[in-house]
């Protein structure tokens, strides 16, 4: 019933904000906590200075938080907010220990990652009837936004408010400023009417002199759940607002999937409104309780000791590994990198072609022969100065460019000249060992080129973004990238695992890129806040690189059982939140015994490795063809093999299976067989009337990812090809608008991490050029 404010120190300061620019470097006010007021024992509200959030943000939308580094991404709608004193208020109700973290915040201590605003706005008109919001317990925060803007859209309004006693009612009188009438239940009859706010409603519906054009309903789910059941029977059109199990949410991680009717939706790039008479609830309850299970479903890692291991021939100088036995125990990096004496012993198999044909098959355009020389001259240093010239990241592109198929791969006109003979110069691991050198024994020495008074906006902090940003950087342009997760890097911080990509590895190559000048802006989802149109306004040149990040799944009988994963999301918990030193970091990931990873390239080896080493007793990659036509690297395939991953040829999921809590138990497959090739060149499988129920408590898909649609529905004008991807030229990487730049998997789909280096780097290029004109 009453609110206490514990500080009022910052008052002065928002006073004193200047306006937002969406061209200006976060300061050290971004995200601050200026305001905390106490509702109740149990409620806490806070004010947090986002300008960019509040400028952007409408009723019905969300953020999603983080405090600190090892804590849970944690949802929260936007209850109320100042565009132009650049706030947002959010009411937290402390039911654990991440919601117990946030609500002690105090004034003046900042969140680590404030992300949003998220989520489809609502929608807000003259109705033709009077429109009901119904607000269960926390609910009422998310209402009251929309409860004022639809009377301020000139709609009669009849607020319904309810809690389980007097003291968990709050803002009566700021929902009652904007309500033509006010109905107040608690369970207990200790305050208003006694009993549940579908009472309430149910009493409103049946009023015969009145037209009822909406109900809008937010609260607990089981509320919701039946507030839709009540108005049903009345025809009355409800929206309910879901907080579903979440990740990221920028619809990379598909965890917040929801049966709504006969389609599955994502919460937060769908919703978070959607038609209650439509959801699917029952299914949705269940999924909320995914991380409710018991404890040894949270199983910590294996303990053995971690010891080395020897180097089996691979090549013409192998590389050291972890014994598979010890690594599938950690997450530390399996490849240990080549010694000096290895480097110089490899490189000096290098004849210094004439016309070095492996240089043709790097996607960046590396001095191959360059660097390589100076390895021979034992000039570590220099061999990465060379690679510099043309990639920034070398140490991530030594570790993940699939090599044996560009510079190293059997070719008349590119690749290494050994290759036909098996016997190729082991490129990748060269680019690798220099690029760890210089990292250990040089230092981050950057000469920053005369400013150009141009400026440059990278959309992504993806693989493409970050080598677009060098290039346009050190031709002394301006440049801000926007990037809509917490960390920069994209699918090198939340895809790759740290066992093949340490994430200090992926720090460095951005702190290079920093170095250059560059001013990157995390969580900051274009789209959301902000538009493609708008930076193009501000902004000179722009370049998207936001990527592939919108996971496709099976559409099979029961895919949203407890246990099934979309690639993005298993593995963003593991590696971007560390789910794998859970509870140390807090975001939880379920651990499965008997885990099926449906897919057969990169990406599936990566999941079912992660799988392994959270402790699964087996783990199966289930794939239509056979192991020949996997698309995953060959050293992906042989690893996980190696570590103990089983691999179920010609199978393809037809159904997950649950048991009667809806965690999954079993996944049905149909046998195939091998036909003629098809486009792709590999042969095309045919079904058969065999199938084979495998026992599975757990489902990782990992079938590839189409584009986010979170930027592109904001930006009409730009063309888009049939699957969705942006259009560009395959050379210049330029869109149909002038000054708008595309590259790596927005534009191409899904492929590699050098292709989107490639792809950054030529369009850094030709946005250099004209910016020059």
């Amino acid at each position: 019933m009453s609110a206490d404010h514990t500080c009022n120190m910052d008052k002065a300061f928002v006073a004193n904000q200047k306006p937002f620019d969406i061209r200006d470097e976060p300061d050290e006010f971004l995200n601050r906590v200026i305001d905390r007021v106490v509702i109740s024992d149990i409620i806490t509200e806070l004010r947090v200075m986002v300008p960019h959030i509040a400028k952007y943000c409408e009723p019905g939308q969300f953020v999603i938080v983080r405090v600190d580094e090892r804590a849970e991404r944690i949802p929260l709608t936007i209850a109320d907010f100042n565009a132009e004193e650049g706030w947002i208020s959010l009411v937290i109700q402390h039911v654990g220990f991440s919601s117990t973290k946030i609500a002690g915040l105090q004034p003046g201590a900042r969140f680590l990652d404030v992300v949003g605003p998220l989520g489809k706005m609502s929608e807000v008109e003259k109705f033709d009837g009077t429109v009901i919001t119904v607000a269960g317990g926390l609910g009422v925060a998310p209402v009251f936004p929309i409860l004022r803007k639809m009377k301020q859209a000139g709609n009669k309004t009849i607020s319904i408010m309810g809690a389980r006693d007097k003291d968990l009612i709050f803002w009566e009188d700021k929902m009652a400023e904007w309500a033509d009438e006010q109905i107040i239940c608690t369970d207990n009859g200790s305050y208003g009417r006694k009993g549940f706010v579908t009472d309430a409603l149910k009493e409103v519906l049946e009023r015969k002199d009145e037209k009822f054009a909406l109900v809008v309903a937010i609260g607990p789910p089981i509320m919701m759940k039946f507030v839709s059941k009540t108005s049903e029977p009345f025809g009355v059109h409800t929206v309910v607002s879901l907080n579903t199990v979440m990740v990221d949410g920028t619809g990379m991680c598909g965890g917040c999937r929801v049966t709504v009717g006969d389609d599955v939706m994502f919460t937060c790039v769908d919703g978070p409104e959607f038609d209650g008479h439509k959801v699917q609830w029952d299914e949705m309850l269940s999924r909320l309780q995914t991380y409710k299970e018991p404890e040894d479903k949270m199983r910590p890692l294996g303990g053995k000791e971690k010891k080395m291991g020897k180097a089996k021939a691979s090549g013409p100088t192998p590389m050291p590994h972890q014994e598979p036995a010890f690594r599938v125990t950690n997450f530390d990096e399996v490849a240990l990198g080549y010694t000096p004496t290895m480097a110089v012993s490899e490189a000096n198999r290098c004849i210094q072609c004439r016309d070095p044909a492996c240089q043709r098959g790097c996607p960046v355009g590396i001095d191959i022969k360059g660097f390589i020389g100076k390895i021979q001259e034992g000039d570590f240093l220099g061999a990465d100065a060379v690679i510099k010239q043309t990639n920034p990241a070398g140490r991530i592109s030594g570790r993940v460019c699939p090599q044996e198929s560009q510079c190293q791969q059997v070719g008349d006109k590119i690749g290494c000249i050994y290759a036909k003979k098996g016997k190729s110069i082991q490129i990748g691991r060269l680019e690798r060992f220099v690029s760890d050198y210089a990292a250990d024994h040089g230092k981050l020495d950057v000469t920053k080129p005369e400013p150009t008074g141009k400026t440059v906006a990278i959309i992504g902090a993806g693989p493409a973004g970050i080598v677009c940003a060098a290039e346009c950087a050190k031709a002394g342009h301006k440049v801000t990238m926007f990037e809509a997760l917490s960390n920069p890097g994209g699918v090198l911080v939340y895809g790759i695992p740290q066992f093949r990509l340490p994430k200090e590895i992926v720090a460095r190559e951005i702190d290079y890129i920093r170095a250059l000048g560059v001013n990157i802006r995390t969580n900051f989802p274009v789209g959301q806040a902000s538009s493609g149109p708008e930076l193009c306004d501000n902004f000179d040149a722009v370049f998207i690189g936001t990527g592939a990040g919108l996971p496709w799944m099976l559409n099979i009988p029961g895919e949203n059982l407890k246990g099934v994963y979309s690639s993005n999301e298993f593995l963003t918990r593991v590696n971007l939140m560390k789910a794998y030193r859970y509870p140390d970091y807090q975001t939880p990931v379920l651990h499965g015994r008997n885990v099926c990873i449906v897919g057969g390239g990169n990406v599936a080896c990566d999941a079912a490795r992660c799988a392994l080493r959270l402790g699964a007793d087996n783990v199966y990659m289930v794939y239509r063809r056979t192991r020949a036509e996997m698309p995953a690297r060959l050293e992906e395939i042989e690893h996980a093999i190696e570590e103990g991953v089983q691999v179920k040829e010609l199978c393809s999921p037809l159904e997950c299976i649950g048991d009667d809590m809806g965690r999954m138990s079993g996944l049905k497959v149909r046998k195939m067989m091998l036909g003629e090739a098809d486009a792709s060149g590999r042969r095309r499988p045919i079904e058969t009337d065999e199938t084979e129920v495998i026992e599975a408590d757990q489902l990782v898909v990992a079938i590839g990812q189409g584009p986010n649609p979170m930027l592109l529905r904001s930006w009409p004008e730009l063309a888009l090809n049939q699957r969705g991807n942006v259009i560009a030229d395959d050379e210049t990487c330029q869109t149909n608008l002038k000054g708008v730049y595309a590259g790596g998997d927005i534009s191409s789909g899904a492929s590699t991490v050098i292709s989107a280096f490639g792809a950054g780097r030529r369009a850094g290029q030709h946005i250099n050029e004209l910016l020059a004109e």
